[in-house]
């Protein structure tokens, strides 16, 4: 039987309704400290340091071979075929983040000041926000794949003046703006200079990191007492992919770091040194950046990937060559619901490849599979005979989680209650469920949003008892064993020109799971009575639904077909919702990615922007201009 799988996992602190549910295991006291004595990140990685010195800690692929290979359709993408990891342990990341610290001090750098990272996930990016917490600078974190006029406001609220990149960005995105930050003095590559700089303006000098740690290590700091940080200093200004507008800086103290570290670490059972993580995530996103912190505080060694290195089957891995997850073969990784789709849709591309005997038994396996988990129950046969080789996708020793379809108790760092939503119809009285607008309270909850304070004002609020409460927009129900299910989102729901509502997130859901479907968005208007949506089609999927039609053409020409809009439709009325059912859509031949800056970086749905980019198909298949 899996281990509490029937315990109440967490409980309500009162009896009244919106009262807020805490974990079992902190109902009286909220957990906020990882280690005694260790209340900031410079102490946390002190305290590792100390106790892992020698084991490894970062590692990173060589890249032994790149090549271009041009598609079918004409175009040409990268390829790479890399060697083993190669690892630095606890003490060498420590020396280097040390140095590079006082090398920024040589540079002009003071304590409390913004200093920006822009840079793919990596190794270096995570020794230079080491670096930044030792010395007490303020991060200020943007997504590598954020446009140009993000990256320009990040820059220019936080007032910085020195930016830590790679040759790639600096090459391709910042020598485009780096005129419209004013104040900008100082760029560090992480990887070495490129070989053209004549485009930047001038009083702006160009730095490699291992020069900026060079002077670090000369630095005579001599009995200078290094500014170290308090709990309540600001670690990160942490800025949104801007899935709604332009991005927000979120302002992130070490306290609110350790008291969401501290409650993740409590939910991985016997975490520590035997764990290697995966990190290929954005950095700049506060999941990746806590699990990699869980990882370093614990232990574990992290290896770098990226979302087109991550498996055998990824973007950029040359065919017959290595994923990331078949050399590392990690234990933990952090996953955002793209992923998962991902893996879904790879592990059901194979199943129905399979023979038709095949694919009941897999069915079959997987729905008993599904029905004993809900009852509590593990199945190693099932695991063993039909699933090993859906385990190795992820490289065969990823920790399994049995949770389905909810995202669990509250961490004992925190307590959630829900506040009714009129509008919606959800209410925290509900039976059997209650269900309500999720709020979010504990010393996790962030400081709020840098010189905004009218957006600050907007999500978070105060209580009587001093708690200070995230409104998520997101609207869920808790179950009896106190486990949270979320179910829709604020901003998602439409009412349709009939009145009905519809929630375009839930419309998605059901149809992104489909085979036919790569990625989707629903689009409503309240001056039209039906759903329309813009459709990414997975490509081998649509071109052999177009040769059993009898159409013929190119990739485009498909893509472009009103024959096969309809007969892409048949396939989705079959699984929405009556009035859901999108009545048109729009087939999308180019993939949406976050460079395209439709999606987010943790691939979300930009509606905003696709709205925007969609437009006149919305005109099309509205009849009408839009209001």
């Amino acid at each position: 039987m899996l281990p509490n799988s029937k315990q109440v996992k967490a409980r309500p602190v009162n009896n009244k309704p919106g009262g807020a549910y805490r974990s079992v295991n902190s109902l009286h006291c909220l957990a906020s400290v990882l280690y005694p004595g260790c209340d900031t990140l410079d102490k946390v990685f002190k305290y590792a340091k100390t106790k892992y010195k020698d084991k490894k800690l970062l590692g990173t692929r060589e890249i032994l071979k790149e090549e271009d290979e041009i598609q079918p359709s004409g175009k040409v993408f990268k390829k790479v075929i890399l060697g083993k990891y190669t690892w630095l342990s606890y003490e060498d990341v420590y020396i280097k983040a040390v140095n590079f610290g006082n090398g920024l001090a040589v540079l002009g750098q003071q304590p409390k000041t913004n200093i920006a990272i822009f840079c793919e996930t990596r190794a270096e990016w995570m020794i230079a926000a080491q670096a930044c917490f030792m010395c007490n600078y303020q991060l200020v974190t943007l997504y590598a794949t954020l446009g140009g006029p993000a990256i320009v406001h990040g820059l220019n609220e936080t007032e910085v003046t020195t930016i830590i990149t790679s040759k790639e960005l600096m090459q391709t995105k910042l020598k485009e703006i780096v005129s419209q930050v004013p104040l900008l003095r100082h760029i560090i590559t992480v990887d070495g200079k490129p070989t053209t700089w004549a485009e930047f303006p001038k009083g702006v000098i160009v730095h490699t990191m291992a020069s900026v740690q060079a002077m670090g290590a000369k630095a005579d700091t001599g009995n200078k007492q290094p500014s170290r940080p308090v709990p309540s200093d600001i670690a990160v200004i942490m800025y949104t992919s801007g899935s709604t507008g332009i991005p927000k800086g979120v302002m992130i103290s070490h306290c609110n770091i350790i008291a969401g570290i501290t409650g993740m670490a409590e939910r991985i059972p016997n975490l520590g040194e035997k764990d290697i993580y995966i990190g290929y995530l954005p950095l700049a996103h506060v999941l990746e950046l806590s699990a990699e912190l869980v990882c370093l505080s614990h232990g574990c060694r992290i290896g770098y990937s990226s979302p087109q290195t991550l498996a055998d089957q990824s973007s950029k891995i040359k065919k017959g060559s290595k994923g990331d997850v078949t050399t590392l073969k990690p234990t933990l990784m952090a996953a955002v619901p793209e992923i998962m789709d991902r893996i879904y849709k790879n592990v059901m591309n194979k199943v129905n490849e399979m023979t038709s005997f095949q694919r009941n038994l897999f069915i079959l396996a997987y729905n008993y599979k599904m029905e004993q988990i809900s009852k509590g129950y593990t199945t190693p046969l099932c695991d063993s005979l039909i699933f090993r080789k859906v385990r190795m996708l992820l490289g065969g020793k990823i920790l399994w989680d049995y949770t389905t379809g909810r995202v669990g108790a509250p961490l004992v760092c925190c307590e959630i209650k829900l506040m009714n939503w009129e509008e919606g119809g959800y209410y925290n009285t509900d039976k059997p469920y209650p269900r309500g607008e999720i709020l979010i309270g504990g010393q996790n909850v962030t400081v709020g949003y840098y010189k905004n304070e009218a957006r600050t004002k907007k999500d978070f609020t105060v209580d009587e008892n001093g708690q200070r409460w995230l409104h998520t927009g997101d609207i869920g129900e808790f179950h009896h064993d106190g486990c949270l299910k979320i179910i829709d989102r604020k901003k998602d729901l439409v009412k349709l020109q009939a009145g009905e509502y519809v929630s375009l997130g839930k419309v998605e859901a059901a149809l992104k799971n489909l085979p036919l479907v790569d990625n989707i968005c629903a689009y409503a208007s309240s001056f039209h009575s039906y759903v329309i949506g813009f459709v990414v089609p997975n490509q081998k999927e649509l071109a052999e639904l177009a040769r059993k039609k009898g159409f013929k053409g190119t990739w485009e020409e498909i893509c472009n077909s009103p024959e096969m809009e309809k007969e892409v439709l048949k396939v989705l009325a079959e699984a929405a919702v009556k009035f859901e059912i999108p009545v048109k859509i729009r087939l999308s031949p180019d993939p949406w990615t976050p460079e395209t800056g439709l999606v987010t970086d943790a691939f979300k749905l930009k509606r905003k922007e696709l709205t925007a980019f969609y437009q006149p198909d919305i005109e099309r298949m509205y009849g009408t201009n839009v209001k």
